[in-house]
């Protein structure tokens, strides 16, 4: 009660909620850019502000940026943020088959109740949720990133063997540049501007807006359909939302418990929570079809796991992201102090996170809806136009992520990659995985075995590590089943 009386007395809180909300849909509509660079930009005006605006509007930009990559997913079939690249795989068939009303619609609407939900868990369990946190050491990390690899490889279809490759090619990508534990540099060819590796941000834009923008535009008189949204619903009808509360639900948890997890992600959190949706339903087949669960699943994740996030953040200091982390420093300048005792000292923060973030969850429904139509309409444009804006623009927010034209230069061959890649029909969604899991997954390893000393075994003790010891399992059957239901298949077929 406490944050909601903050922004009734303080109606500039809300003016700037409604503006960080606007600017971070924005921000994580437009391939190239991302939450993290919308806050870094303004951060520095929040140094005039007290700590309670500052923070909420730096809260508006983050889950807003992660709501408005589902716009770009849905009407281009280009991720709009790494953690909407799921959104892909059911959205954009959606709106080719002439319902992008619908997808924008119902991911909206999930990413409503998933934003709502992770809040609430924000408010009730911070505490013992943070605490659990810590139980999850190096080789509990990295068994969730081993987990999440052969998630993906269960998700590329019928072929197993692309999914193999495709997320092997990401994981040779991770390898690029310096290792964060030995300092040995490898697979650089003597180019010292690979040193830093390769960025998540100009491989997915290479792989997916590059290739997407070159593939549509081969006829340049070609026009794109257009997708008219203009009676679209502030919510989904009845009939849409019909078997998909537990969908909806199961992936809003499944989210949350992701996002407090430091490190890991939105877009582990949607790849778990598509998976488990996929595997609870009574049609798995019709996954990447244009399924309504399938974005549900999605956008419900990743909202969630942004509520999540501030929970490592606010009772431990430990940010999640690089959007958690420019959080950190301006609440820091602010004289913020995060940690254990933040609900003792300055528990008027804490209440300003909470109000902040159920607010904004409510604003961004009406936010995206009204931005939508207006990017549906830009869709009417004819591809010869819209491809080059697009590739504009994804240069722009892949100069602007590290200001380093070498990350246009990565951009541009993972690009070229993608052409590959869609010519040889593997997976552009599981190499951009495979890159940021892969590097997840080798830091935690390399921490792991020193801190082990050299005995790996103790990963696979189920009294030292429980946790690692059944995720390890759980990967094990994840691996193992593609193959299996591949011959199954194959055999029917015979």
């Amino acid at each position: 009660m406490l944050g909601f009386q903050q922004i009734i007395s303080e109606p500039i809180i809300f003016v700037l909620l409604v503006l960080g909300v606007f600017m971070g849909i924005v921000f994580g509509s437009i391939p190239g850019l991302t939450g993290a660079l919308a806050i870094s930009l303004v951060l520095p005006f929040t140094y005039h502000m007290t700590a309670n605006n500052g923070l909420s509007l730096l809260i508006a930009i983050y889950v807003g940026s992660i709501s408005g990559g589902l716009i770009s997913a849905i009407l281009l079939n280009i991720p709009g943020t790494p953690s909407s690249i799921v959104t892909c795989f059911d959205g954009a068939p959606m709106a080719k088959e002439g319902h992008p009303s619908k997808a924008l619609v119902l991911g909206t609407f999930a990413s409503l109740i998933g934003g709502l939900i992770g809040g609430l868990v924000l408010v009730l369990i911070s505490g013992p949720m943070a605490t659990f946190s810590l139980k999850f050491g190096y080789w509990e990390y990295f068994a969730m990133g081993i987990m999440g690899l052969c998630i993906v490889i269960s998700l590329t279809g019928d072929d197993p063997l692309k999914g193999y490759i495709s997320a092997i090619l990401g994981i040779l990508a991770g390898m690029v540049g310096t290792d964060s534990v030995s300092t040995v540099t490898r697979f650089t060819f003597g180019q010292w501007q690979l040193q830093g590796g390769f960025s998540s941000l100009p491989v997915l834009m290479g792989l997916f807006a590059i290739s997407e923008i070159v593939a549509s535009t081969r006829n340049i008189n070609a026009k794109v359909e257009r997708r008219k949204i203009d009676a679209t619903p502030m919510l989904p009808k009845k009939e849409w939302l019909k078997g998909t509360g537990k969908t909806t639900v199961v992936s809003s948890l499944i989210g949350t418990i992701i996002g407090i997890l430091p490190g890991i992600g939105q877009a582990t959190a949607s790849l778990l929570a598509y998976t488990t949706a996929k595997q609870s339903s009574k049609h798995p087949e019709k996954f990447g079809t244009g399924i309504i669960d399938g974005i549900a699943a999605s956008e419900a994740s990743n909202n969630a796991a942004t509520g999540g996030a501030m929970v490592p953040l606010l009772s431990l200091g430990i940010p999640g992201g690089n959007a958690a982390a420019v959080m950190m420093s301006a609440l820091t300048l602010k004289g913020v102090q995060l940690g254990p005792l933040l609900l003792t000292n300055q528990p008027t923060y804490l209440s300003a996170t909470f109000m902040s973030m159920i607010v904004t969850n409510i604003l961004m429904v009406i936010v995206a809806m009204a931005i939508a139509k207006v990017f549906a309409q830009i869709l009417a444009i004819p591809y010869s136009y819209l491809g080059p804006i697009i590739m504009m623009l994804a240069l722009i927010g892949t100069y602007g992520d590290q200001m380093s034209a070498t990350s246009v230069q990565i951009m541009v061959l993972a690009g070229v990659l993608g052409l590959v890649v869609r010519a040889c029909h593997l997976n552009s969604a599981a190499i951009v995985l495979g890159l940021v899991l892969g590097n997840m997954c080798e830091q935690n390893f390399s921490r792991g075995y020193l801190m082990s000393k050299g005995n790996i075994l103790t990963m696979f003790n189920p009294t030292l590590h429980p946790i690692a010891f059944v995720l390890i399992i759980v990967c094990i059957a994840l691996l193992v089943s593609p193959v299996f239901m591949s011959m199954k298949k194959k055999k029917a077929a015979s």
